[in-house]
């Protein structure tokens, strides 16, 4: 399948990723297969919103804490995507 994107997670991402509940770790897991699959734009997630051209983020788990997940895209032409936030959604970077 040549269409798939590669989906990366920056350093911060991959500390926060570590400090995440188990079930808000299964739900990054599952988004960033989702991600490497159908691209970064995914109107079939909770709260999905583009930040900027660039930027996107949705909501892993709703409730308190509501925790999110923020990715960019770094190159569009080789498909390549960064996770640069995992955690609540009152600490995201936007």
């Amino acid at each position: 399948m040549g269409s798939s994107w590669r989906v990366d997670l920056n350093k911060k991402a991959i500390k926060q990723k570590s400090k995440l509940p188990e079930d808000v770790k299964k739900s990054l897991v599952f988004l960033l297969k989702d991600l490497e699959q159908y691209g970064p734009v995914r109107g079939d997630w909770p709260n999905y919103g583009k930040l900027n051209q660039n930027r996107h983020h949705c909501h892993l788990k709703k409730g308190q804490p509501t925790y999110v997940a923020v990715w960019e895209v770094l190159d569009s032409k080789i498909r390549l995507l960064e996770v640069t936030y995992v955690g609540t959604h009152e600490k995201a970077p936007y």
